[in-house]
């Protein structure tokens, strides 16, 4: 990052400062052109061109065919992810119909991607949300409510064995998988443009911890999928009530690693590591009884059980731990 130091002149009852004859030479400006400025919460001010309102991207082309369709849809999540608002898939001969249908299924878990143009050569698609519209506060938010909700559904469905119930959480799982690539692009597009970190308030290290925080809301749905998956086995153990027990523990973490989270509050983020103690001590309670064994098995089914809740208590763990030490404290 290149610095300069320039003096204030005072012409009339302003004050004025030159710009770098480099800056203004790359930016293409000339006498007369609109630039833009923005003032920071820490007293800065940025200056822009105003050919850069709104910090779009070029296009990304992609080849078809592909060695492997898998490979193409990649590069197609890779553009998205990177922050690129048009998306161009070009084919030298007309693109055959199944490949087309797996790069359409693809694409239905990239929010705000559709279809501009489309013909036998060419997919085109382009971004269609405005980036400076986003929250990533929000978008944590909601891939966290998504989470929750599979959760107690989870708890629900030990006590009524009902396996619609099951059938439907592991089906939210690609919801959240859709509110993920959201958030990531949103935190690569702050990252190569400080405009839009500073449109939403976040600061390199915010960036930094909500793309770790992101991966981790990911991982927990993955593992809360899991969980779900395994519950019909549990029926008929007799153990049902204690895995509700921790499972509700692991719900009261989420809460507070979350609202730890968006509020840097270091109180909370100290109570979720307290409430994992509590948990470990209740699964090794769990595990021990399971070793009684009986007609269902459930040595096997109930250690899985609670080796799929211990990876969603970690996760909220390693959220809450993202609050840093000295952090204001306060009530929820």
């Amino acid at each position: 990052m290149a610095s300069y130091a320039r003096r204030l002149q005072k012409i009339g009852s302003s004050m004025l400062v030159s710009l770098p004859a480099n800056w203004v030479r790359q930016n293409q400006l000339k006498k007369g052109d609109t630039i833009l400025m923005e003032l920071g919460n820490d007293n800065s001010i940025a200056i822009l061109p105003s050919k850069d309102r709104n910090g779009i991207i070029k296009g990304f082309g992609i080849d078809y065919p592909a060695r492997v369709i898998d490979i193409l849809i990649n590069q197609l999540f890779g553009a998205y992810l990177l922050g690129y608002d048009n998306i161009r898939i070009k084919a030298r001969a007309p693109i055959d119909y199944e490949d087309r249908e797996k790069i359409l299924n693809a694409t239905g878990k990239l929010v705000g991607l559709e279809i501009v143009d489309e013909d036998s050569l060419n997919i085109n698609f382009q971004f269609l949300i405005d980036v400076s519209s986003l929250d990533a506060a929000k978008i944590l938010r909601r891939m966290n409510a998504i989470i929750k909700g599979m959760m107690r559904d989870g708890l629900r469905a030990i006590v009524s064995k009902d396996t619609k119930i099951i059938k439907l959480i592991v089906r939210r799982d690609d919801e959240i998988d859709r509110q993920y690539f959201l958030l990531v692009r949103l935190i690569r597009s702050a990252m190569l443009n400080q405009r839009i970190a500073r449109k939403l308030n976040l600061s390199n290290i915010d960036i930094l911890d909500y793309r770790v925080a992101a991966s981790h809301l990911e991982s927990a749905g993955d593992y809360v999928s899991e969980f779900s998956s395994s519950i019909p086995k549990l029926w008929g153990t007799g153990i049902g009530n204690e895995i509700v027990e921790a499972g509700m523990i692991v719900d009261s973490m989420q809460h507070r690693s979350i609202s730890a989270f968006i509020a840097k509050d270091n109180l909370l983020s100290e109570e979720v590591v307290k409430m994992y103690l509590k948990f470990s001590d209740l699964s090794v309670s769990i595990k021990e009884k399971s070793t009684k064994g009986s007609q269902y098995d459930p040595n096997i089914s109930i250690l899985n059980c609670v080796y799929s809740m211990d990876r969603i208590a970690k996760c909220w763990v390693d959220i809450a731990d993202l609050v840093k030490p000295g952090y204001p404290k306060s009530q929820i």
